[in-house]
């Protein structure tokens, strides 16, 4: 039987290896994604190709910490569709995607399908009519200590960790404001994080918003120090937000940021849900992240908070 086409890139690896002549130490076994028959820690890199069509995705948190070793990476390239229509194939491979990245995956940009795909896929694996492949994978732990509810006692800090990180007060008083609006302020979503060294450095706040007349959340601002950026404090702080407001009921959140940041917590375009800004934004930077595929997502303009000035 023929390989799938996106095994061929996965081999390139190890043929490029030999063609350098350091191939000794790499073997590329071929198994099933469902029940990978690896014995633990003993992979540097495991590669699925549409594991959504044929696992549980839930069973990744598992294998993600038993099977790569130490500093090792896990990565899915799965089939999706382009165009921006929101159909219901498009929202449904979004909360797939969402799926994976709670599972600790973060998304590669997509990118057009290689000439070698098949064009006569089924229809449920051509959206909107054209074949795309978007690659997650897993990030290896960052340092830094677990995101915490912000108390009273935060309150200064967080002011002084987005006075610090942005060039303007603006985001500083944006939070201020946020936080003396009963409609937009929700306790328990104002979420910090500390560096390696016990200091607070890391901030995500999320509040209401809606989409329509419907509620969501609003994810902004996300704010580190400067000199403990790329430590993990971001990210365990927006994670922390993210956790938190599934733990209370919340299904959708927008954020309009860096487009290579945001999707490793499971954003995507927010335009595949029929998502938009109630001013100019680019496509690839206004995102949504569903966090109960069980519930359908809501389509419109993003109305914000009062204290947006939007």
């Amino acid at each position: 039987m023929s390989p799938h086409p996106l095994a061929d890139p996965v081999l390139d690896g190890p043929r490029a290896a030999a063609h350098r002549g350091v191939h000794d130490g790499i073997t590329a076994p071929h198994r099933s994604t469902g029940s990978p028959p690896f014995s633990d820690g003993g992979s540097d890199v495991l590669w699925a190709a549409d594991p959504a069509c044929a696992i549980d995705l839930d069973i990744a948190p598992r294998n993600r910490r038993r099977l790569p070793a130490p500093g090792g990476v896990q990565v899915a390239t799965e089939n999706e569709g382009g165009g921006s229509e929101p159909s219901p194939q498009a929202q449904a491979q979004a909360q797939a995607q969402a799926q994976a990245h709670r599972a600790g995956c973060y998304e590669l940009r997509p990118r057009p399908a290689p000439a070698a795909a098949p064009t006569t896929a089924p229809p449920s694996t051509l959206l909107n009519g054209t074949a795309m492949h978007t690659t997650w994978t897993t990030r290896p732990e960052t340092s830094g200590t677990p995101g915490t509810t912000e108390t009273s006692e935060d309150i200064a800090a967080v002011r002084a960790i987005n006075l610090a990180a942005f060039p303007t007060a603006y985001e500083a008083d944006l939070v201020d404001a946020l936080r003396a609006d009963p409609d937009a302020w929700i306790d328990g979503l104002s979420l910090v994080s500390q560096a390696p060294d016990g200091t607070l450095a890391g901030y995500a706040l999320l509040t209401r918003c809606h989409i329509d007349d419907r509620p969501a959340l609003a994810l902004a601002p996300c704010a580190v120090v400067p000199a403990y950026q790329r430590q993990g404090a971001g990210t365990a702080a927006i994670r922390a937000a993210l956790d938190a407001a599934r733990a209370q009921g919340e299904s959708l959140v927008v954020v309009l940021g860096h487009a290579d940041y945001y999707p490793r917590f499971g954003f995507v375009p927010a335009s595949r849900f029929g998502i938009r800004a109630p001013f100019d934004a680019p496509d690839e930077a206004l995102m949504a992240l569903t966090l109960d595929a069980s519930r359908p997502v809501p389509g419109g303009v993003i109305r914000y908070a009062a204290a947006f000035g939007v």
